[in-house]
């Protein structure tokens, strides 16, 4: 039976050697509440690193032993891993790109190395306990090489992955040196999940300009697979946070808490130690509070929680230094003898403890500088049962998607971040049950057992769309049907497209010419069967190219036709160009506009290429020069066809269609085959008889009987044909 794998940097336990024998202590973690809904049953279960260094081979089988007892299996890091791979390449080099902080970005080869080896490491200690068909989903930026590595072993593989931190945009991301191996590692998987449509959209465009894969509607085409991009806001456990809210253990710690503070009232932060959260200049914005209002001197008190984190980085060093001597100057500025503006804790606190701070304060400052989603404004919102509170929120947090009622800020605004202090400690009370009740709804009905539900059903309609594909795909046992009916037919025809089905994309259409493989698998496919060579290309070009081939060729989608005893290209279709004047004034425009567009002029069309335009930039102009076209067009009686980067504007009853049709009259065939590869060939496609053999070569959307995956695959094929009759 089928099972699901679970792999993230860490399991949901933290490993302790206490008195000589291991202990685990279960995470309290939301992703761990949550996936405890997959790994739990059945022969499902979760691959991780236990949080510390195990290097004895008998603690190890030890370990081993007792956490498969909990649904786990453990991949064992060295300390130079730990060092390396987890506190080098994945926070020292992607945590301070993905969130926007290039200075503190570290490019040591060692740290990359150490990094490609643990991805490795993880991959092995999956290929240990996977079958081939198997659920696997891979955690967040530790592990971005993983799904590729696992595609190449378990082609079959369901692999899905998300990515907990913020995913940066194309400018960040081009700034790394392993940019490419990093892209490529994450589309391995099936679907990729992200928490916010711009993480979504910064992925997809880092994907465009530095792998040439393009997407359509989330989908991304890479190899033979399609690869679905989608945002899934990532929820809390709403009814832990807000049952605990109400119990016996809260309540008491509640009292206790306000009885010591008075009638102050309280903001609330909690962040684990990173420069991503902005707690400086949230620090400083109460300072200011402070300063410009005297009336809330002894009347409002900041509980401020630290969580210790990578104490022995210098960055972090220094941050809490900063952070340390900004409470102790504002302290010291303002405090009485019976009032504390900031009550200061570096450390972690018990649950209860927690829900007690989060249930008794009025406000909740949540002021990241950048943050994948934030899961403490989310707990804050559900533990304010009585809904009377007030949240601030980060614009720079995923949360802030969802948390619209929240009163949203940028952190970096001090004088905004202190005017929203102000609104929440004066808001009147209908206002805070309405925002409150609202963001409540909200977080009710999209929890974290709701967001596991919608991504595993999103993976399941990406293998569907994949099968729907792969059913088309062309296999051995069809190639062997093709070669079998070629061998045993009396009268074969074959029409192949050039572009994109016999040769690969140039940046320059010039440089596309046939190669010496190319030349003889047509020498010897004529030698066979007729070969026509049905193309968009210029009759000079192709005449030209196959000089001295006894191979037919009809040019222009369908202007020309070349037999292979002739010397001169006969007009197939003889129309008007006067149009040309008016189009090419318009293409002419968009070429200025486009640095790396330009134009080709056939007989009977033109052709405006945007291959070497920058990513982006180019989609972006051929949508505006295709709608520009499009109602010209129209007026001139012309159609306007999309190509594999190209656009093309001619005669509608101009195709290779028609043309095939026509080259077909009168002639007996008893087995035809056609290769394509975009829009242009779908009308040769249509125009075959039902007994044919159409192939697209690509996977996406077509008429054609079957897929093919590339040009060098195309050839295999036509390699097999030859010498089979």
């Amino acid at each position: 039976m089928n099972k699901t794998i679970i792999v993230s940097n860490r399991l949901p336990v933290s490993l302790q050697l206490k008195s000589g024998k291991f202990e685990f202590k279960a995470s309290a973690g939301g992703l761990a509440t949550g996936l405890g809904s997959i790994y739990k049953q059945g022969e499902n279960l979760w691959i991780g690193w236990p949080g510390n260094a195990v290097e004895d081979e008998e603690q190890q089988k030890e370990v081993t032993e007792e956490l498969r007892k909990l649904k786990m299996a453990p991949v064992f890091l060295t300390k130079d891993d730990i060092e390396l791979y987890y506190e080098g390449f994945s926070n020292e080099t992607i945590w301070p790109a993905f969130h926007y902080f290039t200075q503190y970005i570290n490019y040591e080869d060692a740290y990359w190395e150490a990094y490609l080896e643990v991805n490795r490491k993880f991959c092995q200690a999956i290929l240990d306990i996977a079958e081939p068909e198997d659920t696997i989903w891979v955690h967040d930026y530790q592990l971005l090489l993983l799904p590729m590595m696992l595609r190449e072993a378990l082609p079959d593989a369901t692999i899905a992955f998300f990515q907990h931190i913020p995913f940066p945009s194309y400018e960040i991301i081009r700034m790394l040196p392993w940019r490419k191996q990093l892209l490529e590692g994450m589309v391995g998987a099936d679907l990729i999940g992200f928490h916010t449509y711009d993480d979504m959209r910064h992925f997809l465009s880092a994907v465009g300009r530095i792998l040439g894969l393009s997407n359509e509607s989330g989908y991304i085409q890479a190899d033979h697979r399609l690869v679905n991009v989608d945002s899934f806001p990532m929820g809390i456990d709403y009814d832990k946070f807000a049952n605990a809210a109400t119990s016996r253990k809260t309540l008491n710690k509640k009292k206790k808490f306000k009885d010591q503070l008075g009638g102050q009232k309280l903001l609330i932060t909690i962040d684990r130690l990173d420069y991503s959260k902005g707690i400086p200049q949230r620090i400083r914005a109460f300072d200011r509070l402070l300063d410009q209002r005297e009336d809330f001197h002894g009347k409002v008190s900041m509980i401020m929680v630290v969580v210790p984190s990578r104490a022995k980085v210098q960055s972090y060093v220094k941050l809490k230094k900063e952070i340390d001597t900004l409470v102790g100057r504002i302290n010291s500025k303002y405090s009485t003898l019976n009032w504390v503006p900031i009550h200061y804790f570096y450390r972690s606190f018990p649950f209860e403890e927690l829900s007690a701070f989060y249930s008794m304060s009025d406000i909740a400052l949540v002021t990241p500088l950048r943050d994948g989603m934030n899961l403490v404004c989310k707990e804050f919102v559900a533990s304010k049962t009585d809904q009377d509170g007030v949240l601030i929120l980060s614009e720079m947090a995923g949360a802030s998607k969802e948390l619209v009622d929240a009163i949203l800020v940028n952190p970096n605004d001090i004088s905004a971040v202190e005017q929203a202090i102000v609104d929440a400690l004066t808001m009147g009370e209908d206002e805070k049950k309405s925002r409150m009740a609202t963001m409540q709804t909200s977080l009710k009905k999209y929890d974290i057992f709701q967001w596991v539900e919608v991504f595993m059903d999103r993976l399941s309609h990406v293998k569907q769309r994949q099968q729907e594909f792969q059913s088309k795909a062309l296999d051995k046992t069809i190639i062997q049907e093709i070669v079998s009916k070629f061998k045993l037919a009396k009268r074969p025809i074959v029409f192949l497209d050039y572009d994109g089905t016999l040769v690969g994309f140039k940046s320059r259409p010039e440089d596309a010419y046939p190669d010496r493989e190319l030349l003889e698998i047509v020498d010897g496919l004529t030698k066979e069967c007729e070969v026509v060579l049905i193309s968009g290309r210029d009759k000079e070009t192709l005449g030209k190219w196959f000089e001295n081939q006894p191979v037919e060729m009809i040019a222009e989608h369908g202007v020309w036709l070349k037999k292979g005893d002739q010397s001169e290209w006969e007009l197939y279709a003889d129309v008007d160009d006067g149009w040309k004047d008016d189009i090419r004034q318009v293409m002419d425009y968009y070429v200025l506009r486009t640095p790396g567009a330009f134009i080709e002029e056939k007989h009977h069309s033109l052709v405006w290429h945007y291959r070497k335009v920058e990513s982006g930039l180019g989609d972006l102009r051929m949508r505006e020069l295709f709608s520009h076209l499009k109602y010209m067009a129209s007026g001139h009686n012309l159609q306007v066809l999309e190509g594999n980067m190209v656009l093309e504007i001619k005669r509608p009853d101009i195709n290779k269609g028609r043309a095939a049709t026509a080259f077909m009259r009168g002639g007996d065939y008893d087995f035809i085959l056609a290769l394509g590869d975009d829009w242009t060939d779908e009308d040769t496609f249509k125009a075959m008889p039902k007994d044919s053999f159409t192939i697209r070569v690509g996977y996406d959307y077509t008429q054609a009987n079957y897929n093919i995956k590339n040009p060098t695959e195309v050839r295999k094929l036509l390699k097999q044909l030859i010498g089979s009759r």
